[in-house]
Order: C-alpha cells, then sequence, then structure tokens
C-alpha cells in the first residue's frame, strides 16, 4: 500500500497497517527527533531522524524474521502476511515512539521518573492509535506490540520474535550502524549486512532452553565486523568528546530550568527538537549558548578510554573537591561507559560445521579481547581550562 525510498534499503514496502501508524502523529513526530541527538552539530550529515531509522527497523525486521523462518523447522510461520510476521515489523516500527527530544541526550529527565520504553507503551494505549489497529490489524493489537517489546515473552515463537526487534542481533542494531556511519560521513559502521542475514540461524541455547538468535559457523566474521562497527561507532562517533560537551550543555539547561518531558502521551507528542530548540535560542544563559552557537566548553582533561575498577573509583572521589575549588555550575564531566562488544544480556550462540555449539565470545579470537569503554572527560569555560587540566594531571599523571 506504501513504497518508501531509503538510501539504505532502497524501497520499503509497508502494508496497510504500518502505512496507517507511518502516517499517524506518534510516527510522524519521529521526523522531528534527531537519531543521533545534537551530534549534527558535530558531523554536519547527521540531519537523520528517528522516523528513517524506524522504517529501516522495520524492513530489517521482516528480512530477519525470513531468514530464521527458513531455518526454523516450523518455529516460525514462514508466510509474507502471517501474524507473527506482520506483529515483528509493527514491534519495530514502533518501538522508538517514546524518545523524548534529542533522541538519547536527555533521556533520563521525564516526569514520574519514566524511561522512553514506558513512554512508548503510554503511546500505545492513545486513541488514535487503538483506531488503525482496530481498522487495520486485522488481529493485532497494540496490547501485542507492548507484550513483544516487554520481553516478557513466553513462548518459543515469541521470545524469538522479541530477539529479532530487541535482542543481541537484533534489526534495530542492524539499521542504526550503518544509517549512522552513512549519514556523519564515517566508515566505521559498515559490515557485511547480507552475510549477516544469510547465517542467522534460531538456537536453543542448551544451559537455559531460551530461544534466541545465532549464528552459522561460516557467518562468524560477519558478526565479528557487526561487532567491530559497534565497539568503533561508540568511540569514534556517539562518544565523541564535542558531542558529549554538548549532551552535557542540554542537561544542564534542562535541569536549572525545571523542565521534564511529560509523563502524559498527549502532552509529550507535543516536544520535540524543534520546540526545544526554538525555547534554547530565547534562553541567555551559557548552557544555552552553547547549544545555540555552538560554542561548549571545551575539554580540560580525559582519562584514558579503559579505566579499570579502582582508578575509576579514584578519579570519582576527587571530582567533589574539584568542583568545590572551582565551583560546580564550571566544572562538567561526562562518563562514556558501554560494553559495545557484548551484543545483549545473553550470549550469541555459534552452531559449529558438526552440529554443536559454541559461544560467539570464544569462538571469536578478537572479541575475547575487546574490553569495556570507560572513560571521563571534564569540561570548563575557556579560562578555567588551563588550571583544571594542570590540576587533573599533578592528580592523575598515568592518565
Amino acid at each position: 500500500m506504501l513504497s518508501l525510498r531509503d538510501p539504505l534499503h532502497g524501497f520499503v514496502r509497508a502494508d496497510r497497517l504500518e502505512a496507517a501508524l507511518i502516517n499517524s502523529r506518534p510516527l510522524q513526530r519521529l521526523r522531528f527527533i534527531h537519531q543521533l541527538g545534537l551530534s549534527y552539530l558535530v558531523f554536519p550529515g547527521a540531519e537523520h531522524s528517528r522516523f528513517s531509522h524506524v522504517l529501516g527497523a522495520m524492513h530489517l525486521a521482516g528480512r530477519v524474521y525470513d531468514a530464521l523462518a527458513a531455518k526454523g523447522n516450523g518455529l516460525l510461520d514462514p508466510a509474507p502476511d502471517s501474524r507473527g510476521r506482520r506483529l515483528v515489523r509493527a514491534a519495530a516500527l514502533l518501538h522508538d515512539l517514546g524518545h523524548a527530544p534529542f533522541s538519547h541526550s536527555a533521556e533520563d529527565l521525564f516526569e514520574e521518573g519514566l524511561d522512553h520504553e514506558e513512554m512508548t507503551r503510554r503511546l500505545f494505549s492513545l486513541p488514535e492509535v487503538e483506531a488503525i489497529f482496530t481498522a487495520e490489524g486485522n488481529g493485532l493489537t497494540p496490547a501485542d506490540v507492548a507484550r513483544l517489546l516487554s520481553g516478557k515473552a513466553q513462548t518459543p515463537a515469541e521470545r524469538l520474535s522479541a530477539q529479532i526487534v530487541s535482542g543481541e542481533l537484533d534489526a534495530d542494531k542492524m539499521d542504526y550502524l550503518l544509517r549512522d556511519s552513512l549519514y556523519c560521513g564515517v566508515r566505521y559502521g559498515s559490515y557485511d549486512l547480507d552475510r549477516v542475514l544469510d547465517t542467522v540461524v534460531p538456537l536453543e541455547d542448551p544451559e537455559t532452553g531460551v530461544w534466541g538468535i545465532g549464528v552459522e559457523e561460516g557467518g562468524v566474521h560477519a558478526v565479528e565486523a557487526l561487532v567491530l562497527a559497534r565497539y568503533y561507532m561508540f568511540t569514534q562517533v556517539y562518544f565523541n568528546v564535542t558531542g558529549k560537551a554538548l549532551e552535557l550543555h542540554l542537561n544542564e539547561w534542562l535541569r536549572e530550568s525545571g523542565r521534564l518531558w511529560p509523563a502524559d502521551p498527549a502532552a509529550f507528542l507535543q516536544q520535540d527538537d524543534v520546540s526545544v530548540l526554538t525555547e534554547i535560542r530565547r534562553e541567555p544563559g551559557p548552557h544555552a549558548a552553547a547549544i545555540a552557537q555552538r560554542a561548549p566548553y571545551p575539554l580540560a582533561y580525559e582519562t584514558r578510554e579503559h579505566l579499570e575498577a579502582p582508578d575509576k573509583a579514584e578519579f570519582e572521589a576527587f571530582l567533589p573537591e574539584l568542583r568545590r575549588r572551582f565551583g560546580a555550575s564550571f566544572i562538567l564531566t561526562s562518563n562514556s561507559a558501554k560494553d559495545p562488544h557484548r551484543l545483549g544480556r545473553s550470549r550469541v550462540l555459534v552452531r559449529r560445521h558438526d552440529g554443536s555449539y559454541e559461544p560467539m565470545a570464544e569462538a571469536s579470537n578478537f572479541i575475547r579481547y575487546l574490553t569495556r569503554i570507560d572513560r571521563y572527560r571534564v569540561y570548563t569555560p575557556p579560562a578555567l581550562r588551563a588550571e583544571v587540566g594542570a590540576v587533573l594531571r599533578s592528580r592523575f599523571p598515568n592518565d
């Protein structure tokens, strides 16, 4: 019923339900939410939105489903219009509805302590969304999608379907790595998507009895490339030094002005990057100016990229003294911490040519040596940069 051109995937096709959801207010709002927050002020091409990402995720969710259904011995219904396939695609399309303005940049500032997953579930209850499912769902309901996204699936088929949308080798990661790399003008996020899709296979973990997405032995190197792509996208793009500074300014501006993202879904729909930027441009404070004029505080000091736990604890213990000495409002700190080489909470299994299983972390010679990214950065106004940097370097000379 609807065909949309995508720079990654070519034509993305949508059925009647998907087309109606795409044209709904909650989905159209995502056109005005930057996929990478304020990173477009660092990477000029990073103007892409959550809207284009969820279209790509929906498209890839269908491809992953088809690949698994072809090898699942009836676990998933392979029919193009099967209920399971339609549910997976709808869930992938809707999974990011609840993202606040600038995506992950300030996602901890919801009223009532919500997160974007809970806001997504609340948006499902809007009369507009419920009416679309009633008219075009052909048996699917918002509750079905919410259950799939909740991680509370019970049957093997439901568990496997949930993994397609949010899991160790999910359509979300597969799309955002390629999409973010393309729009940022970097090559770090590139990997062999077709080879990954050709070698994914549904596997039951012999230790837990839980079904998940594994990979055939011939696809190990393709998954390695995906893992490395994710690793470098975090180090080079998502944790970019200037991008993190802008993110800190946004959070400080929101806190100082007492702004929280609404918990009411109808009110939340009125908030997007455009509405927030309009307010920021009217504010005279230093944090608003840092964003509006692209003039963030400069970096005064950064630790090594892979802090050990004792070194991290020592650095964190010194921060209160630093803030007392120079003023808390003049010391902005970011902690970029992630295990991007770990694809999720569960392990990814490799099915070897002899039929035996092996965890990906053991099958890959290099993944086992990748370590957690854990780095602190300290930003200050230009006038304090040299002094603060000197204090930190004298206190932590090995970093």
